[in-house]
Parts: C-alpha cells; sequence; structure tokens
C-alpha cells in the first residue's frame, strides 16, 4: 500500500473518487485491459479522459506491451477518437531504447530483437542499429551435422519482447549472442504472463519469450518495464510532479500497482482487464491497490 494507507483496498466511491481527483495530479494509465482490448476501445474511456483533462489533470500513458513503437501507440489512440500525442506515451519498446542510451551502449554495437516493429524503431530513432524482429520470423534452422548457426559478432545486446513470430531460429539466434558475444546484455521489455492481445480472451505476454531466453542462457534479464522504477525515472524527469500526486491506474496487481507502488504513487485497480475481484481478495495476493474499481468510466458516474 501506498504510504500509511489501510491493507485493505477501497471500492471506489462519490466520497474517494473526489478526494482522489483532488489530491492527483497526473493519471498514469496502463493500456491493455485499462484503455482498450485489442483493438477495441473499453466503453465510457473517451469520455473519461475527455473530463479529466478538462480538470487539468496530465494523463500518462505507460505500456509494457513492446509490440508499437511511440508513434505507432498515437497513432492507434487516434484511430480510435482519441487525441493523444507521443510525449504523452511511455512504451517499453522506448524504455528499452532509453535503457541502451543512458547506460552509454557503443553505437558500433548492434541490437538483436526478439520482438517486434515497435522496438526496432525506437532502437532506430535513439540512434542504435537493430537486427531480427519480424523479418527473421520467416527463418528457419537447420539440425544437421556439421552445420553451424551462424550470427553477428557485433550484437552486444539482446531484447525480448513480446513476439507473436517467435520460433526456434530466433531463440538460437538471442541464446548464442548473449552466450558467446562478450559482455553481451540482455533485456526484457517486461515478464508480463499474459495480455489482452483481443478484446475476447488473454494470449501468452513476453514473460514467456523471456522464460525462454533466460533458461537457455542461464541468466536472467534486466527488465526495463513495469514495475521497475526506470521508466518513472523518465516521467520524473519530464513532468517534475512528485508521485504522492501520481495516481497509477492498471488491470494488473504485479505490473501496474507494484509499478505504482514501488514510487509512491496511488494507485487504482480496474477489473476490466487481467485481475478479477477474486483474485484480488484471494489471501495469497500481497499486493493491494489503495483503491479499485470495475473500469476506468466508473469515475464518470462519481464526478
Amino acid at each position: 500500500m501506498n504510504g500509511e494507507a489501510e491493507a485493505v483496498p477501497e471500492l471506489l466511491s462519490p466520497q474517494n473518487a473526489r478526494f482522489l481527483l483532488d489530491s492527483t495530479e497526473a493519471f498514469l494509465f496502463d493500456c491493455d485491459g485499462v484503455i482498450w482490448k485489442g483493438d477495441k476501445l473499453i466503453d465510457g474511456v473517451s469520455e473519461t479522459l475527455d473530463l479529466l483533462r478538462s480538470k487539468g489533470k496530465k494523463l500518462v500513458f505507460v505500456t509494457n506491451n513492446s509490440m508499437k513503437s511511440r508513434r505507432q501507440y498515437a497513432a492507434k489512440f487516434n484511430s480510435l477518437g482519441i487525441a493523444v500525442g507521443e510525449d504523452e506515451i511511455f512504451s517499453s519498446s522506448f524504455a528499452a531504447a532509453m535503457f541502451l542510451k543512458v547506460n552509454d551502449f557503443p553505437r558500433e554495437k548492434k541490437v538483436y530483437v526478439i520482438g517486434c516493429e515497435g522496438i526496432l524503431e525506437e532502437l532506430q530513432l535513439a540512434g542504435f542499429t537493430g537486427l531480427g524482429g519480424p523479418e527473421d520470423g520467416k527463418k528457419t534452422v537447420e539440425l544437421k551435422s556439421d552445420c553451424l548457426f551462424e550470427h553477428d559478432k557485433s550484437v552486444g545486446a539482446v531484447v525480448v519482447g513480446l513476439d507473436p513470430y517467435i520460433n526456434y531460429y530466433k531463440l538460437q539466434y538471442g541464446t548464442i549472442c548473449i552466450r558467446e558475444n562478450p559482455g553481451c546484455l540482455f533485456i526484457a521489455t517486461n515478464l508480463d504472463a499474459v495480455g489482452h492481445m483481443t478484446d475476447l480472451q488473454e494470449w501468452p505476454g513476453a514473460g514467456c519469450m523471456v522464460g525462454a531466453i533466460a533458461s537457455s542462457t542461464e541468466k536472467r534479464p534486466t527488465v526495463v518495464g513495469k514495475p521497475s522504477t526506470f521508466m518513472m525515472d523518465f516521467l520524473l524527469r519530464k513532468y517534475h510532479i512528485n508521485t504522492s500526486k501520481m495516481c497509477m491506474v492498471g488491470d494488473r496487481l504485479d505490473t501496474d500497482i507494484l509499478f505504482g507502488q514501488n514510487a509512491g504513487c496511488k494507485t487504482l485497480l480496474v477489473l476490466s482487464g487481467v485481475t478479477t475481484e477474486a483474485i484480488l481478495q484471494d489471501p495469497s495476493n500481497k499486493i493491494q491497490p489503495d483503491y479499485y474499481t470495475n473500469k476506468v468510466s466508473d469515475f464518470l458516474q462519481f464526478l
């Protein structure tokens, strides 16, 4: 829990919703399961965001989904009728590129990507050379004697994110770079087990792709997405708002809510995505938000 708040989360109500609004300058929103499911906007989201903006609140969208770049996410928001600028979006694809930049990753080194176009685009914008990605989804391997798997020895980092086209070729390429290229970094965009890739059901998340490489290399990755505070460091540098005046809104306890708690933010869990009320109230669950509600648009009936 945040600060001295009680261990039991409060169901959002007219009273505490007003307090939350008045005490918060910036609302940080996860996207999958909070704003949309797949390509379908969750009911009432657009009106809720408009209401918060009309009250002078900063809105920031912090997503672990690395499939898209900030530019591509801004385009998705706009296609769904919500005006969001690239500078309001902090994706794990962007975080991976920024991690390399702030740690002075050598420009002459390359980055192998097990993931989608979003990571490759953010790497390019940051001045790095990316390899792999969707293109390698079409490649196959030959498992025969005297067949040596060739790889680029100038790869200095392997970034693993959500990859719908993961295959044995990519697993071998990432594994051999980390195991054989001296000092090669192993970076994970996130460890999410599942996610709402479509509106009707959950799909395997980046965590299973990261887990495969962690197993084959016997190494633990550096995680740049939630609940790591790496993205929060960038938010604080940009907005200069005290974290006690921020509220993280998400559908996952182990990423969104923990991310907010680690940084000292208020936290609001919505039950429109991965986490159900049964999971929240299960005695084995040790991560408790400050508040919870069914969906983001519940704000509309309370304010």
